[in-house]
């Protein structure tokens, strides 16, 4: 059993990861669902050989130091992948995501189009948030590309490991990999401002030290974008500025106030017309754009729609408006949901209503849409009312 040979596998049988773990064979995640492997399970010493094949020596010491690692791996002709070692019960365990070739465009993942206003923007800092796996660093990806594509930056990525590999276009972009390129979050947030950028995304704001940096690089009028794994606007908020201690909150609250330009929050759910189709497409087939011929000779791509894809987006935005800013400001950011409520002339969805707008073109099951929803409650009565 070779390591190379099981991403291969896991890229052709259109995998998200491939999880590789004691006692079950290697397992794949299909369209969010795990699925064993056509092997025999593993043992305490397969996952140890297949793990420490992907490490190089500085790895290897880093990894027997601390007992979790991040790395990003490749196989020529296959692709690459980020990769988490860890261990559990004594044993070493493996979690590798498929990272795509390709940069998929805005389009491509069917993402609300204002997340390009976003990228025009000239300075502040933008977040995108969500759970592990529900795609946060595909759509920063396309909003890093969208702004490589169009204007003529300095662009800096801080990241562990580095996923997405970027080539220069309008833009320059330098890709910096911690424990590689730097030691430190906060070390190379320190140093970024010297190195003449634009724009500087954080792979995930993990700590005070790196937050406070990433607050006063945007105040110093640089476009940011990072993650954070919140739920929602206000939950994003209110993580922030609870990492600070109690005698900062109020100074970090006006901070945040003149700063934060955003907060996109997404999940991706199972896509039932997907599921049920017996055409399914592949899944890289369908993040590629098609062309057709309209009735006027031109030829025009025709993006993928949601029901092409086995998972659908759903989005929470929220836009920094005067209000918002006021509420982060004086502490209500429990008022923040009804704001981004009457705030569709900005740009502006909840995440309830975006379950709403997904159930409504049944897309999604309502048990889903309700599993998922910030306010279950709320979400039934919008569906009641028929999106009243």
């Amino acid at each position: 059993m070779n390591i190379d040979d099981l991403l291969r596998e896991t890229v052709e049988a259109k995998a998200s990861d491939l999880h590789l773990t004691v006692g079950i064979a290697p397992t794949v995640r299909i369209w969010g669902k795990l699925t064993p492997m056509n092997y025999p399970a593993l043992t305490p010493e397969d996952t140890f050989q297949l793990a420490y094949s992907m490490l190089n020596t500085f790895q290897k010491q880093k990894f027997e130091k601390n007992w979790e690692l991040d790395l990003s791996y490749a196989v020529s002709s296959v692709g690459r992948f980020r990769v988490n070692v860890y261990r559990q019960r004594g044993s070493v365990g493996v979690a590798c995501r498929v990272i795509p070739e390709t940069i998929p465009t805005v389009e491509e993942l069917n993402i609300p189009m204002v997340l390009k206003d976003l990228c025009r923007l000239p300075r502040g800092l933008v977040l995108i948030t969500g759970p592990t796996g529900h795609g946060k660093s595909t759509s920063l990806a396309a909003m890093l590309d969208f702004i490589n594509h169009e204007r003529s930056a300095h662009i800096v990525t801080i990241e562990d490991p580095i996923e997405y590999v970027y080539h220069h276009k309008k833009s320059m972009i330098n890709q910096r990999e911690l424990g590689f390129d730097t030691q430190t979050f906060p070390n190379a947030l320190r140093a970024v401002l010297r190195e003449d950028p634009n724009v500087i995304m954080i792979g995930e704001m993990r700590d005070l030290e790196t937050i406070g940096a990433a607050l006063t690089i945007a105040e110093t009028g640089h476009l940011v974008f990072a993650t954070l794994h919140t739920a929602n606007a206000a939950q994003s908020v209110d993580r922030i500025v609870d990492v600070f201690p109690p005698h900062q909150q109020q100074q970090i609250r006006v901070q945040l106030s003149g700063v934060l330009e955003a907060v996109v929050s997404q999940q991706l759910l199972a896509n039932l017309q997907f599921v049920d189709r017996k055409d399914r497409r592949p899944m890289a087939a369908a993040m590629v754009a098609r062309t057709s011929t309209g009735g006027d000779g031109r030829r025009r791509e025709q993006w993928p729609s949601l029901e092409d894809l086995g998972r659908v987006p759903a989005v929470e935005i929220m836009i920094a408006t005067p209000a918002i800013r006021n509420l982060i400001r004086e502490s209500k950011t429990h008022q923040i949901h009804t704001a981004i409520q009457t705030g569709a002339q900005y740009g502006m969805q909840t995440m309830d209503q975006s379950l709403y707008a997904l159930y409504s073109r049944r897309l999604i099951s309502l048990e889903n849409a309700l599993a998922r929803a910030i306010h279950p409650d709320e979400l039934r009565k919008l569906i009641e009312r028929g999106g009243q």
